[in-house]
């Protein structure tokens, strides 16, 4: 049990530490909003969404998106669309000092939410191939062992994310470093976006 466990947590952090839109979205809004309360929306959002993602991988549900190239296809194409959206929001949220800041809304902030975390082809497919067949070594108590500890990586490292953007915004009275990470964010977000383009290239014309 404790080697599933501990696999389980390394292998969350190996995943969910690189630099991705999900990871500067939810710092992001850690940082924008007033108060830490107010990004609960997007943590929740990107925990459940990570954690049904572990789920069905786990339970082999998820294998049939890797069976299906249309499947692949049709989340690549909407996921693009997401990301340059949120790319171009991101780049547009230039506010002059941090009191003129426009916190973004829960609705908002749980789309955007939902768009990097179940419409991110890379997220998805980290999850299907590596956690998805890790977790088939093991079975019954371990195999729930496992699961638990990526899910609890997941949440813990969310929460992380937002309270040290709250940091940097508590620290920044004048809005600065909020506008640099605002313009870093959608600069990632669309890098991210243009490497989904190429898979949608490479599914489309080999």
């Amino acid at each position: 049990m404790i080697q599933a466990i501990t696999h389980g947590i390394l292998l969350a952090l190996g995943l969910i530490l690189p630099l991705g839109a999900q990871n500067v979205f939810v710092f992001n809004q850690g940082a924008n909003q007033p108060k830490l309360r107010r990004a609960l929306p997007v943590i929740i959002t990107a925990g459940l969404c990570d954690t049904f993602l572990i789920v069905i991988a786990i339970l082999g549900v998820s294998l049939v998106l890797i069976s299906l190239p249309i499947l692949q296809l049709v989340i690549y194409l909407i996921g693009f669309v997401f990301l340059i959206y949120m790319a171009w929001s991101l780049w547009k949220e230039q506010p002059p000092q941090l009191e003129h800041i426009e916190p973004m809304k829960p609705k908002k902030q749980i789309g955007f939410a939902l768009s990097v975390s179940l419409l991110n082809p890379h997220a998805i497919m980290d999850t299907v191939g590596v956690i998805g067949t890790s977790a088939s070594v093991y079975d019954g108590g371990e195999k729930l062992g496992f699961a638990l500890a990526t899910i609890f990586v997941s949440w813990f490292w969310f929460v992380l994310l937002a309270v040290l953007g709250k940091l940097l915004g508590t620290v920044d009275k004048t809005g600065k470093y909020i506008v640099m990470l605002n313009k870093v964010s959608s600069v990632i977000v669309f890098v991210v976006s243009l490497i989904i383009l190429k898979n949608i290239w490479h599914i489309l014309f080999g």
